[in-house]
């Protein structure tokens, strides 16, 4: 990847990207609300508890917010990353699987967009005791980024990478963010959920 040099001092959320969020996120939006009905449906007649699951997830510049998701695990289910669970399958909701394996359960997370908290593209949000993977971001720089629905670390490998070479990805992504790129991350990400690659639980 060609990389340019990043002034963290003074970076700025790209002029572009927050329209290019509106533009794209409320065409998504209006076109996935079948998806998102259906979503709403499968999860609340087959498992007890609410429909949304509100994850507490760090932000831009290491701010907390709250990230929706629609439920896919149990409510007894500890608040730690899925790979961390002993036995996770066993935390799954009725459709937690399936909403997990097509990534339905992050369609929520288009609202966050419009709202500012998260962008279409960008790092993943860590959550908020994943202290490792935030402590190496912000030695990184990579903190500074509004996190996304998407990333380059996702396409390059998502649950199957470890946190140094994630981090790695995120770091080249900051330095090489563009419109083209953005646009080639969102098209590898619908091959990437429509072969279900690199997504473990």
């Amino acid at each position: 990847m060609v990389t340019t040099s990043v002034n963290l001092s003074t970076y700025r959320l790209p002029p572009w990207k927050r329209g290019m969020d509106l533009l794209f996120g409320g065409m998504l939006l209006l076109l996935s609300s079948p998806l998102f009905a259906l979503c709403w449906a499968a999860v609340r007649l087959t498992s007890p508890g609410p429909t949304l699951h509100w994850s507490q997830r760090v932000g831009k510049d290491n701010r907390l917010f709250a990230m929706p998701k629609f439920r896919t695990m149990r409510l007894n289910t500890p608040q730690v990353a899925t790979h961390l669970l002993p036995q996770p399958k066993r935390y799954l909701t009725p459709a937690g699987a399936l909403l997990r394996k097509t990534s339905l359960d992050e369609l929520p997370q288009l609202v966050s967009v419009w709202k500012g908290d998260l962008t279409l593209v960008g790092p993943r949000p860590a959550l908020f005791n994943q202290d490792d993977l935030v402590a190496l971001r912000t030695r990184r720089g990579v903190h500074r980024l509004v996190p996304g629905i998407t990333g380059w670390a996702q396409v390059n490998g998502r649950d199957d990478l470890e946190i140094p070479r994630k981090v790695d990805y995120d770091a080249e992504y900051m330095q090489a963010q563009s419109l083209l790129l953005d646009l080639k991350i969102m098209v590898l990400t619908l091959w990437r959920v429509f072969k279900a690659e690199g997504v473990q639980h």
